[in-house]
């Protein structure tokens, strides 16, 4: 029997780079290791380095992980080298950038104050035509600064000469309400159709969703009031069968004979017609600037 070659020392491999790691970089590798929204590339070679820190061979790593050896040289080498850098894709080779900043610049100007003298606003393609760039060039700037010309909001300004005011009381009753007293927001929504199922929908079981019938049949309209406790979450509503003055002041006593007798109430609602009637005025709380009912009367309307 041959024992000269149980004799031999063992072939050790190179000598594996030292890794230590600072508090922050753990903190950040196990951050991004453990983030939905890291990908999974980066997550991966998150936990290599954060177990090549633990002191263990590469091998022990690969068994581990379930990764290749050469990958785990890789990114351990990269980021003993370039540490938090070293572990981000390198630039990938690709054709040289063909648009300029000047070109760049020329297409923001046009679009932010220039428009076509045949319609309303520049195209991609009818600016592409303008400033001779492809319509490809000109749709990436555009996703790049967030530009979209075809798109107009609409805002409204208040003509109400107290409008500051009245902001200015509605937004101190949210943020800094009054002692013993509670503030409610007010609003409804109407028209909401009343929808039924022609058949019971079927429950959820193992294997299969809930089911339903794809048509359905209407039972007419409603009307949801509702009044929101800021403070609490809390929620007091009303199905109403019609959207007149009549249900809002009924809706308003509703929300009186629920709130603890011992409140003022404050409560704030929008312009709607519903709101400001006489009826509403002389049977429930005085309005104050259209907009906040209060303090709360002795007795509901």
């Amino acid at each position: 029997m041959d024992t000269t070659s149980s004799l031999r020392p063992r072939r050790r491999g190179p000598k594996l780079p030292e890794l230590a790691l600072t508090d922050d970089e753990r903190a950040t590798l196990q951050r991004w290791a453990r983030r939905a929204k890291s990908s999974q590339a980066l997550a991966l070679r998150c936990r290599i380095v954060l177990a090549c820190a633990e002191g263990v061979s590469n091998a022990e790593v690969v068994k581990r992980l379930g990764v290749s050896r050469p990958t785990v040289t890789k990114w351990r080498s990269r980021f003993v080298a370039r540490r938090l850098e070293g572990l981000a894709d390198e630039p990938r080779p690709g054709a040289a950038r063909t648009i300029t900043d000047e070109q760049v610049e020329q297409v923001l100007v046009a679009t932010l104050e220039t428009t076509p003298p045949d319609a309303t606003h520049w195209s991609t393609r009818s600016l592409a035509r303008q400033l001779g760039m492809s319509q490809s060039a000109i749709s990436r700037i555009w996703r790049a600064f967030g530009l979209k010309p075809h798109l107009v909001d609409t805002f409204k300004l208040s003509t109400d000469p107290q409008f500051i005011d009245k902001v200015r009381d509605v937004v101190g009753l949210y943020l800094d309400p009054p002692q013993a007293a509670m503030v409610l927001c007010v609003d409804e929504k109407t028209s909401v159709q009343a929808l039924d199922r022609t058949a019971p929908i079927l429950p959820l079981l193992p294997g299969t969703p809930q089911r339903a019938t794809h048509d359905y049949t209407r039972h007419g309209t409603t009307n949801l009031y509702a009044a929101l406790d800021v403070a609490s979450g809390k929620v007091i509503s009303q199905l109403t069968a019609r959207h007149r003055a009549i249900e809002f002041k009924r809706f308003l006593a509703l929300v009186d004979a629920q709130v603890p007798a011992g409140l003022d109430l404050h409560v704030i609602c929008d312009n709607s017609s519903t709101h400001k009637t006489p009826a509403i005025q002389r049977g429930c709380w005085p309005i104050l600037a259209c907009t906040c009912i209060s303090p709360r009367p002795t007795a509901p309307g």
